[in-house]
């Protein structure tokens, strides 16, 4: 058992501006098609160093964005999705490293997706937009990266589909990723994630506001993507946390016998449904899904160690005791292989009840693991 032993301090990065890059120059995808303009929205924090070897890239999940930290004005109701993580002190020390984060393509948060204007017809894309892949929103990365004139990044991170894109990274281009830190992720989505996925999807297409996809300046399919969210959102949870959360508690205290709402966590799922309508485009989630459902790393590569044989990063596995959506059998096989290939790699498995949102909410637990983590690539650098 190894000990780990850091502070968090209380401040974080405080206000923040979000930028966008745009390339005129086509985008090949996995599908054969191009996509012209390409934009991703990004935001960074702290400095780079003048040798350029101190960034790191955060990646997003399923519904982030580029804003992992801060604030964007001084009336901004919430920071980033990953603040207590980002900032001098913590983790991902902005004192000490550059941090990157962008809003992958297909999103709705500034880079090109669905709801982008399609040059084309002067519309936006709805469904037009083409089929995309986790190599394909890496591929847009790696542009960004270009940008900002960074060679190789001293990590890449990410949780869940985060974790998908830190391992495209790592595989994909060996020679520009130094090391990779995956929480609460997998090498492939399994049968029940495409599923869940699937239902979702077909909640949104099912619900008749959704116009085949162009419903862009009509009434969205907020019903659709309410349901879509209610159903991936039970997959983040565990059913511990969400029996001491609610139990079977009555909204009003006592049975109603009729067939309004009733139980609290029905509620709460009403409300997770609502604000989700409220910053999320019901077309991002059906092709954001549909890139996780094709993510097969194995597959593309003949088997895991084939794809880790490439590998030249060091690695950091974090997975969560009840996480039954990427359990820990998930972070193990990932594990194993690179042991295999001899490639080097540490894996902790954090006690938890939380789910799989436990790497978004159990902050105290992991952040000494990454933070001696990363002061172990400092020490080597130096």
């Amino acid at each position: 058992m190894i000990a780990y032993a850091t502070e968090r301090a209380p401040l974080g990065v405080g206000l923040v501006q979000t930028r966008y890059a745009t390339w005129l120059e086509p985008l090949m995808l996995d599908s054969g098609a191009f996509l012209a303009p390409v934009t991703l929205a990004y935001e960074t924090y702290g400095e780079l160093s003048p040798a350029r070897d101190n960034a790191i890239l955060i990646l997003h999940a399923l519904s982030g964005d580029a804003h992992v930290a801060g604030r964007h004005s001084l009336t901004d109701p919430k920071p980033g999705w990953w603040d207590a993580m980002v900032g001098p002190g913590r983790p991902f020390d902005t004192d000490r490293y550059f941090i990157i984060c962008s809003n992958v393509i297909g999103g709705c948060k500034g880079s090109t997706g669905p709801s982008s204007i399609d040059p084309a017809t002067g519309k936006p894309y709805g469904l037009r937009f083409p089929v995309i892949t986790i190599s394909d929103m890496v591929r847009a990365q790696t542009r960004l990266i270009d940008h900002l004139g960074i060679d190789r990044l001293l990590a890449v991170a990410g949780g869940s589909m985060g974790g998908f894109q830190a391992l495209e990274w790592a595989t994909a281009y060996p020679e520009r990723v130094r090391s990779a830190i995956l929480l609460a992720t997998t090498a492939r989505s399994s049968a029940q994630t495409v599923a869940w996925n699937a239902i979702g999807r077909r909640a949104i297409m099912a619900d008749p506001r959704w116009r085949g996809g162009d419903y862009y300046g009509y009434e969205p399919p907020v019903d659709g993507l309410a349901t879509a969210r209610m159903i991936g959102h039970i997959t983040y949870l565990s059913e511990l946390s969400l029996e001491r959360k609610f139990g079977r508690a009555f909204q009003r205290g006592a049975p109603s016998f009729t067939m309004e709402q009733e139980f609290a966590i029905e509620s709460y799922l009403e409300h997770q449904g609502a604000s989700f309508n409220a910053r999320f485009d019901a077309n991002s989630y059906l092709y954001i899904t549909k890139a996780m459902d094709y993510w097969d790393l194995p597959a593309r590569y003949g088997s895991l160690d084939r794809a880790f044989a490439r590998i030249q990063a060091r690695f950091l596995l974090l997975s969560y005791s009840s996480d039954w959506l990427y359990p820990t059998a998930e972070s193990l096989a990932i594990a194993d292989a690179l042991r295999r290939m001899h490639k080097p790699v540490e894996h902790v498995e954090i006690a938890s009840i939380a789910g799989h949102d436990a790497f978004l909410v159990d902050i105290d637990q992991q952040a000494p693991i990454i933070t001696e983590f990363l002061n172990g690539l400092t020490r080597e650098r130096g």
